[in-house]
């Protein structure tokens, strides 16, 4: 079976991260420059990629992700090509993605150069961390095959991936990519043309709200980190938001937050309705048997000796287990 002929519209940070990840499982990848550029100009642009995917893979070989002398071989699934010559990697490719920066007509131009070249039936995903799928989805041809795929830097590291569908998105098109980042060890999720997707939406409260207990006196910005760190990052590399909602009770979340609330004057803590018609509903989560996930036909306590063997795992990991007396 043939791997899928991976191309990005845009040879910047994202084009190289992304490049980085399909290469590491074994894809070819073409990184498009987007600009316009003299030939010194693209020679310059072209040494930078090498250099940078080369730096970078060397720092993989470090970490024991691969031999430092597959390098070479990795980083020549890569190949950089100027505007002047897009027309042929993109009317072969498979997928292409657009990486070019959060300007929209800079994303109009780009969407309408990949509309130009690319065959009808070619995936084409924005890498829009800002601009809704809805928004963009006009400026396609065959508005059908395109969809957001918000990767997370550094991608050739994180593996997630969130996936947006506009209204007018093929859900075929939306698994076939679905399965194509399952193929190279990422994890997609596929979230509604909604301003944030997932990650950005929840990290954005969190940080703000981290840097209001700076600017309050709350806690220093050494001790509100490791708090995150060996707290809240700790607790949620292991267990999902909702799900540890699950475990300590939505009825504890109501009242935890209608206490907030009222203590410092502000809604934001307010719980949203869903917890309340959950706990109307009993689905209060482990001890129900069902609550944001359903756990009826789940061995509930193998499910947490699981759980907490992965903690066990965490603290190893970070150095961190508790001395024996």
């Amino acid at each position: 079976m043939s791997r899928e002929r991976i191309v990005s519209v845009g040879a910047g940070r994202m084009g190289r991260g992304m490049g980085i990840a399909f290469a590491y499982a074994g894809y070819n990848v073409c990184l498009i420059d987007a600009k316009a550029r003299s030939a010194a100009e693209f020679a310059e642009l072209q040494e930078a990629v090498a250099t940078e995917v080369r730096r970078t893979l060397t720092m993989l070989a470090g970490f024991g992700m691969l031999e430092q002398s597959e390098v070479a071989g990795y980083e020549a699934r890569l190949t950089c090509v100027p505007l002047e010559d897009c027309g042929g990697p993109l009317a072969t490719a498979d997928v292409i993605f657009e990486g070019v920066p959060e300007v929209l007509d800079a994303k109009r131009d780009a969407l309408a150069l990949i509309s130009e070249h690319a065959q009808p039936e070619t995936i084409v995903a924005s890498t829009t961390s800002t601009i809704l799928s809805n928004d963009l989805q006009g400026f396609v041809t065959h508005p059908g095959r395109f969809l957001n795929a918000h990767w997370l830097n550094p991608a050739f590291l994180v593996p997630l991936v969130e996936l947006s569908p506009g209204d007018q998105t093929d859900p075929a098109v939306t698994q076939a990519l679905k399965d194509l980042l399952e193929r190279i060890g990422k994890v997609p999720v596929v979230c509604a043309s909604s301003p944030g997707y997932i990650v950005p939406r929840i990290q954005m409260l969190a940080m703000n709200e981290a840097a209001r207990m700076v600017e309050e006196g709350v806690a220093t910005a050494e001790d509100v980190d490791k708090a995150t760190k060996y707290g809240f990052g700790f607790r949620f590399a292991i267990l999902g938001l909702l799900e540890f909602i699950d475990w300590g009770g939505g009825d504890i979340l109501f009242h935890a937050s209608n206490y907030m609330t009222k203590a410092t004057g502000e809604d934001r803590f307010a719980a949203p309705d869903i917890v309340k018609s959950n706990m109307a509903e009993g689905r209060n989560g482990l001890r129900d048997g069902k609550g944001f996930l359903n756990y009826d036909k789940m061995d509930v306590p193998a499910y947490q000796k699981e759980r907490l063997g992965a903690f066990v795992t965490m603290l190893a990991h970070l150095g961190k287990m508790p001395p024996k007396g």
